[in-house]
């Protein structure tokens, strides 16, 4: 069994795939408490479902693009079932988990979106450093930005890691409403940085308080 918040057809709304339909599953709870977080009601919302019951679900939206997310979806060893039946069934599945959890278990055909916990997040100290030996090439490495002490954080790691040249994309997020994505355009310029600068789509769309979405 899976605690589910929500399951939801929308438009992607971030990393690579943004602006194309997907099915998002988003677990309940997260270990993490994030200063930026942007959807508490998965700390603790959400109900039981069977394997069959998520799956029938996903199907009804007719849709081979799948995101499983949360809260922290990695928290439920049941989401690795889910994963697996997912990619069984040819569907495309995208993760996307705080980065403090091991990622050694998710199946490689997964794109995985790993988010770096930035200082301003609050959560910095529990990055598990260790998953950027289990990136592959189709992963990404993403960074949400609250201030400019944020910025050279990510900025730092991206280098020292070479990350531009071990994974799909690097992406960098202003955290909505709190740093101007002008800003956060021209440090990037102004260091050559080689990231891709994302706004969250879905918070233009539809209101950035909108669930469902």
């Amino acid at each position: 069994m899976l605690t589910i918040n929500e399951i939801f057809y929308s438009i992607q709304g971030e990393a690579t795939r943004a602006g194309e339909p997907c099915v998002f599953v988003r677990l309940t709870a997260c270990d993490l408490r994030c200063s930026w977080c942007d959807t508490p009601y998965a700390f603790s919302e959400g109900r039981k479902w069977t394997l069959d019951e998520v799956l029938a679900e996903v199907e009804r939206h007719h849709c081979r693009l799948v995101e499983i997310t949360g809260g922290e979806p990695l928290l439920q060893d049941d989401v690795y079932p889910l994963i697996e039946t997912l990619l069984d069934r040819g569907y495309e599945v995208m993760l996307e988990t705080g980065g403090h959890r091991s990622i050694a278990r998710v199946p490689d055909a997964v794109i995985k979106i790993v988010d770096v916990k930035c200082p301003g997040s609050g959560e910095a100290a529990k990055n598990d450093w260790s998953n950027f030996e289990r990136l592959a090439a189709h992963d990404e490495v993403k960074f949400v930005i609250k201030h400019r002490d944020d910025y050279e954080y990510a900025r730092d790691i991206i280098h020292r890691e070479n990350l531009s040249s071990r994974v799909r994309a690097v992406l960098m997020s202003p955290v909505h409403g709190e740093l101007d994505p002008r800003t956060l355009a021209e440090w990037v310029l102004a260091d050559h940085l080689p990231v891709r600068l994302q706004l969250q789509l879905h918070k233009f769309i539809w209101s950035p308080t909108t669930r469902g979405v």
